[in-house]
């Protein structure tokens, strides 16, 4: 993943004892496995999903329904890696708001909005079971993404147990709100960004 200037360092191994559980807003990219353009082409500075983007893109708005106080913020697929931000939010959790529709599999569900609350990272509690998977956080939630999104995949593909993503995926903290603002223009950005590429498979445009 090559450097990108005038955002934040992005990892591929977790802060050493940050408790990812903490509110605050995550910038995460996921690569497919082996870098395969998976998920569609950018003709034109538009990215157009292939059937296994569309799922990518489902789960990301469906993630957030059931998990109060996470919001599955801006967010773009693209052919062989994933941009998103992750917001949690404890201050939201059972509030029921989730204002904006989106299509969950088929069906019009209620999908989180772009409020943001961050917490400066100096100040972050620290994890005594750091390593070990911890329910609700950062680590737990994208792995819980992955593992749905690659279900459905192998599925469509007739491809069971087959590998989609990357074992690891990329993070940064983002610690204000400013950086959130960058970041999210970053990810809308990015298929203008891509090189133009002649579709291989049936177009659909992806929504975020």
């Amino acid at each position: 993943m090559r450097y990108v200037p005038g955002l934040p360092g992005r990892r591929s191994i977790r802060l050493p004892g940050y408790d990812y559980t903490q509110p605050g807003a995550y910038f995460i990219t996921i690569c497919t496995h082996k870098r395969e353009r998976l998920f569609g082409e950018v003709v034109d500075g538009t990215m157009w999903t292939t059937p296994y983007g569309d799922v990518v893109r489902d789960e990301w708005l469906c993630s957030g329904i059931n998990r109060p106080g996470v919001l599955f913020h801006t967010f773009v697929v693209m052919p062989d890696h994933f941009h998103g931000i992750i917001i949690i939010d404890v201050d939201r959790a059972g509030s029921g708001d989730r204002r904006g529709t989106a299509q969950c599999r088929g069906t019009a569900r209620r999908a989180p909005t772009a409020s943001v609350a961050t917490r400066d990272v100096d100040n972050a509690r620290r994890s005594p079971a750091f390593g070990q998977p911890i329910a609700g956080s950062i680590p737990t939630i994208v792995g819980a993404f992955k593992s749905a999104a690659t279900k459905r995949v192998n599925v469509l593909r007739g491809t069971p147990g087959a590998r989609v993503w990357q074992r690891n995926y990329y993070e940064s903290i983002l610690p204000d709100v400013q950086t959130v603002r960058r970041v999210e223009a970053y990810i809308r950005g990015n298929p203008a960004q891509a090189a133009s590429t002649a579709p291989t498979q049936t177009r659909r445009r992806a929504s975020s």
